[in-house]
């Protein structure tokens, strides 16, 4: 018998493999830190699974979309103020990046179902400033990127996918991080894949991978990212790169990470099948389990011809319901609870645009009935009955 008193179901879990372990020893046996063979090892095999050129390890997804958003804004000749078009519900740093970048952002909502860009407001959100949109990949699972793709090609914008929540994932075979410009991941704690700290931005486009790499490392010049980009060079090419070893041609950030959350991350890919597996199989059975309450939880559904991931368990209550007092009864009884990732009604954002919810009601009506719950590979079908029962206790106190 499960006792609901005690067992603790976190948003977010991650197993620490043997193999990982001694992949970080290895690298703190090597001396070396700073990007190396690891990281390289792990761009490519990265890059490789989601279909992708080019991939430069980060120290997080947020700084994988600024400065992939950067390099677009460069190589476009964008000017300051130019709109980029966001979803009306996403992590902050979505909005953030197009702040940093000196930039607007300008909101559309969701999908009501999927929670995810919806196309047909995306498309009425486009003005003669539009430069590009930053679709997002909810959850775990691809937005309606084909739509989305469409639309941003009729009216020449650029697209930088927002993948910090979905990897291993694709749509009518094509992997999430593939359509677009650029993509951005996360290997954050409580991720899909996690290095602790970490993302990447990638492209197959090599303008882009070569100006967001060297903006990872403050903007130097492309002929030295590495301390290996001089190995065997001699006579007149190492001339040239000793002059150019420290020209710096843009304004770059410090984003970099090191070999040891690459270590983390190579060990995690050999893994990957298996935690994905795992993860769509604890969502299943929360799915099954949870079944008897449809009528008052919208649960999470899998897009037609496309892959769910579910680096989280995202529920709307129905409006008979009281999501605060729901998600406290499952706090008080261990199993947290966040908000599914408002945006339009943060403090910051209502300075900054007063009214900006009352523009977006299905964000809004998501705001205030929904939250996720954890479906990580850390769960066992304990925790999963758990989260069941408890659900089930809620409701049956509330007749």
């Amino acid at each position: 018998m499960v006792d609901r008193a005690v067992r603790s179901v976190p948003v977010g879990g991650f197993n620490l493999t043997e193999a990982a372990k001694a992949a970080v020893m290895r690298v703190l046996d090597s001396g070396r830190l700073s990007y190396g063979p690891v990281t390289r090892e792990f761009e490519q095999e990265f890059a490789r699974r989601h279909g992708l050129r080019f991939a430069a390890f980060c120290n997080s997804g947020t700084s994988a979309l600024q400065v992939g958003l950067q390099a677009l804004k460069i190589l476009g000749g964008w000017h300051d103020g130019d709109e980029v078009i966001v979803p009306a519900i996403t992590f902050v740093a979505t909005a953030n990046v197009v702040l940093h970048n000196n930039l607007t952002p300008v909101f559309a909502d969701v999908e009501r179902q999927h929670v995810s860009l919806d196309p047909e407001r995306f498309e009425a959100a486009i003005t003669p400033r539009t430069r590009a949109v930053i679709p997002v990949h909810p959850f775990g699972q691809p937005c309606d990127m084909e739509t989305i793709m469409e639309i941003a090609r009729r009216h020449d914008l650029r697209v930088l996918e927002d993948s910090c929540e979905t990897m291993f994932a694709r749509l009518n075979g094509v992997s999430v991080g593939a359509f677009g410009d650029a993509a951005a991941f996360s290997t954050f704690a409580a991720h899909v894949l996690v290095t602790g700290v970490g993302g990447l931005v990638c492209s197959n486009d090599i303008e882009v991978a070569q100006l967001s790499r060297s903006l990872l490392n403050h903007g130097r010049d492309s002929s030295y990212l590495s301390i290996d980009d001089d190995n065997g060079v001699g006579g007149a090419a190492l001339r040239e790169v000793m002059a150019r070893r420290f020209s710096f041609e843009h304004v770059g950030h410090s984003f970099r990470a090191t070999e040891m959350e690459a270590a983390l991350g190579v060990a995690q890919l050999a893994d990957a099948d298996g935690m994905i597996a795992k993860r769509r199989a604890i969502a299943g059975g929360l799915t099954a389990g949870l079944e008897a309450f449809r009528d008052r939880l919208q649960l999470p559904t899998v897009r037609s011809d496309a892959e769910h991931s579910f680096m989280m368990y995202p529920i709307v209550v129905a409006p008979s319901v009281h999501r605060d007092d729901l998600t406290f009864y499952l706090e008080e009884h261990g199993i947290e609870t966040r908000p599914l990732m408002p945006l339009t009604n943060q403090p910051i954002y209502e300075r900054l645009w007063p009214g900006l919810e009352d523009r977006f009601p299905v964000a809004r009506e998501i705001n205030r009935r929904g939250f996720y719950i954890g479906s990580h590979p850390a769960m066992d079908d304990e925790d999963v009955a758990h989260v069941v029962a408890t659900v089930g206790d809620y409701f049956a106190q509330k007749r």
